[in-house]
């Protein structure tokens, strides 16, 4: 039998089913649906509220109200003179909806505009403590977090699954402070200053005069950058590469980008880099399914991230951390760990565990979680330091000075999102939307009129329990002596050689997916300039990637501007070759209005006991034998879809005409809708089931019943179990052979 708390298919919007008629019987607002969080009842200044447990809520009461309290007998007309008006000024109520729906948005982030969020936790494992004193990754020791994923060039409303970097940002409510860990899900960035980071961009994003394209680099002005400002090469490469089109949130890696300073509690510093590492694997889109989620469904991350936390299966990652010698140079095997254009192969830096994050609540409320929540690379807790990193630095100044224009002042972190868990005492007053109420005439130090509070930690004697002296202190790193200059060091100097590291490390179906990526966006550019100046960077990185690209474009493959380095790649840089948990999976079960409960429900059964989400698609909606529809052919697609299995072979519905819907055209013993999923599946490498009966459609779609990755059996749950054996690796790489080895 089923688990009953699985056996309900994600994406109901409401807490309870509504009625047919409006309903009349006054009663409070409804609890939020199981899968809801929100931030917890906590102060304006961080203190859990004595007595009270449970998190925010927004609304209380069963009437309407003003913002003010006041209860409301209608809000359907404004005060009129006269049924036909005109509208009266005194009407306040009018004014206050109005108003405040004139103001309802905020500016959106200039980048990572687009993002979504959960709530979860993060459990140490005590592995950090010869290297880190921070109470967060102690044993056992569990801390709320909230992540927000993003991508970096769309504005809010663009699509989920455009080629871009992911943002993965992490604020970790800890009892010693905040710690934001904002990080993307590369380990490497475009540019090793800040001071680029506008140049980088403005170039990025939509052309300045018609604002196109959106979210996407595939025009002028990028390609125009990247090819003059080589340093943008390697981060260039892996946005090419399937990394830029991940399958869901769920399944993508973090990484910190930059090195940061861990200091221990005897004072021993080391150098890190932070490591995400998701439960599911590392898996992406195709280039078509992507583009086709574009249209049948920009929302895919974020639906696939709610969905998958309500259906119970929690996205889990393990943070791990890269450790090197916090040495005067700061290099390791001769890589400067202060550019962020670099990364450490794992083969020599081994990725040690340190704790595991679960995802399992989703918002209760976009704007106030997600849209508000305020992170920032300086949110430090102690043990965990910034370096040298000028990109860093840049970071530090510019996440704090964004607030003051989205969020409206400095009090961004009274926000129930952005409270800390900690008490908070920081002598900062006023300014907009202050939330708390201060008592206390001296907020300076020192004083004597409140009593001297609040103290500082130093100096303060021998007495101090060990808690009380883990206040945060600056490690003392030596800073060369030099004279002020505009520069980067020599060894920021190779532009080249990680990319060529990154190009080698992968397997050759993802060499071919790299190629025709470069392709499309080389092929989008108007300028010839451009791309040949874009060849000669790809010459640079590999002789092969360069001509494949340049025979797509139609151009010579040039020489390279720079001798190509002789470097051995990183298997751990491979998305490929493995198995991983099947958590989450969207399997399709497709029947027709014949098809028997008796056939469906056993594996519908075993795809929920599996951990999975079984998605019934039929002619019609409603349910078919008693068991619900999930998509229609109309309505369902492919790309929504990890895996099929054919019950039946339907033939055409009622719907299957060319006028209602043109996957539908055309005359055939099948309906071409079936077959048009069918034939995506398969050329999206995906695994595909038949029963004896449903087999009709795989000749159909011309899909020989022994293909690599197609099964076929007697019963629906003999081929089931041969499906589920291929779900492991994702997808049947191994159906299509690639051509560059």
């Amino acid at each position: 039998m089923s688990d009953p708390t699985r056996d309900q298919i994600p994406g109901a919007p409401a807490p309870q089913p509504p009625s047919v008629e409006e309903p009349g019987t006054p009663h409070d607002p409804l609890p939020p649906k199981p899968d809801h969080g929100a931030p917890e009842l906590r102060t304006a200044t961080g203190e859990a509220l004595e007595g009270e447990e449970g998190t925010a809520r927004g609304q209380q009461g069963r009437w309407l109200t003003t913002a003010t309290g006041v209860k409301l007998r209608d809000t359907d007309h404004s005060l009129k003179a006269g049924p036909r008006g005109p509208t009266l000024l005194q009407d306040h109520h009018l004014r206050e909806k109005i108003t405040h729906f004139d103001h309802e948005r905020i500016p959106e982030r200039v980048v990572h505009a687009r993002g979504a969020a959960a709530h979860g936790y993060f459990e140490g494992y005590g592995t950090a403590g010869e290297i880190c004193l921070a109470g967060v990754f102690e044993e056992g020791r569990r801390t709320p977090t909230f992540v927000r994923f993003s991508t970096v060039l769309g504005s809010r409303g663009s699509a989920d699954t455009v080629r871009d970097t992911r943002g993965f940002a992490t604020k970790f409510y800890t009892d010693e402070g905040t710690w934001d860990l904002v990080g993307n899900n590369m380990p490497v960035f475009f540019i090793q200053d800040g001071i680029k980071f506008p140049d980088i961009i403005h170039a990025g994003k939509p052309h300045p005069d018609r604002e196109i394209p959106q979210a996407q680099s595939a025009h002028d002005t990028f390609w125009d950058f990247v090819s003059l400002h080589t340093e943008a090469q390697h981060h260039t490469i892996w946005n090419m590469s399937d990394r830029g089109i991940p399958r869901s949130y769920r399944m993508m890696e973090g990484f910190g980008v930059h090195t940061f300073r861990v200091v221990n509690a005897e004072g021993a510093t080391s150098l890190v880099k932070f490591h995400w590492k998701p439960k599911l694997g590392v898996h992406s889109l195709t280039w078509e399914e992507a583009q086709m989620l574009g249209g049948l469904d920009p929302d895919f991350h974020r639906r696939d991230l709610a969905d998958a936390i309500e259906a119970g299966a929690f996205p889990e990652w393990e943070l791990g951390v890269q450790v090197f010698p916090d040495t005067d140079d700061q290099t390791f095997h001769g890589i400067d760990l202060l550019d962020p254009t670099k990364l450490v192969p794992e083969e020599i830096a081994p990725v040690q565990p340190i704790g595991k994050m679960v995802l399992d609540r989703n918002p209760t409320n976009y704007f106030a979680e997600t849209e508000q929540v305020a992170f920032h690379t300086g949110h430090l807790v102690p043990g965990i330091d910034v370096t040298d990193d000028p990109l860093l630095q840049a970071r530090n100044f510019s996440y704090l000075d964004t607030q003051l224009s989205r969020l409206g002042g400095p009090n961004f972190n009274q926000l129930p999102i952005n409270r800390p868990h900690a008490p908070v005492n920081d002598m900062l007053r006023d300014g907009m939307h202050q939330h708390a109420v201060h008592p206390g005439v001296a907020p300076y130090r020192p004083n004597s009129l409140d009593g001297g509070c609040p103290f500082s930690l130093e100096n303060q004697g021998e007495d101090l329990s060990d808690e009380q002296k883990r206040a945060f202190v600056d490690a003392a790193a030596s800073i060369e002596a030099s004279r002020k200059v505009r520069a980067n060091p020599a060894s920021y100097d190779d532009h080249f050689s990680q990319a060529r590291l990154f190009w080698l490390s992968l397997s050759p179906v993802e060499k071919e997916h790299v190629v025709r990526a470069y392709t499309f966006e080389l092929g989008k550019c108007y300028e010839q300039a451009i791309k040949e100046r874009q060849l000669v960077a790809l010459a640079s990185i590999d002789a092969d990637l360069c001509e494949q690209v340049a025979t797509g474009l139609g151009l010579p493959a040039p020489d390279p501007s720079v001798a190509v380095a002789d470097v051995e790649g990183s298997p751990a840089l491979s998305q490929l070759g493995g198995t991983w948990p099947v958590d989450g999976r969207i399997i399709g079960l497709v029947v027709d209005t014949t098809t028997s409960a008796a056939q469906v429900q056993p594996v519908r059964e075993a795809v929920l006991a599996a951990g999975m989400v079984p998605f019934v698609v039929g002619p019609r909606g409603g349910e078919i034998d008693g068991v619900p529809v999930q998509r229609t052919f109309a309505t369902g697609r492919s790309v929504e879809l990890d895996a099929v299995l054919l019950i039946a072979a339907p033939v055409p519905a009622p719907d299957a005409l060319g006028a209602r819907d043109e996957k539908a055209a055309g005359e055939a013993a099948v309906d071409p809708r079936v077959r048009l999923l069918v034939e995506e599946c398969f050329r999206h490498s995906k695994a595909v089931g038949a029963t004896s009966a449903g087999q009709a459609v795989l000749e159909s779609a011309g899909v020989a019943a022994d293909a690599p990755g197609v099964v076929v059996a007697d019963d629906p749950e003999a081929a089931w179990e041969q499906l589920a054996e291929l779900l492991p690796a994702h997808r049947v790489w191994d159906r299509f052979p690639a051509a560059l080895a």
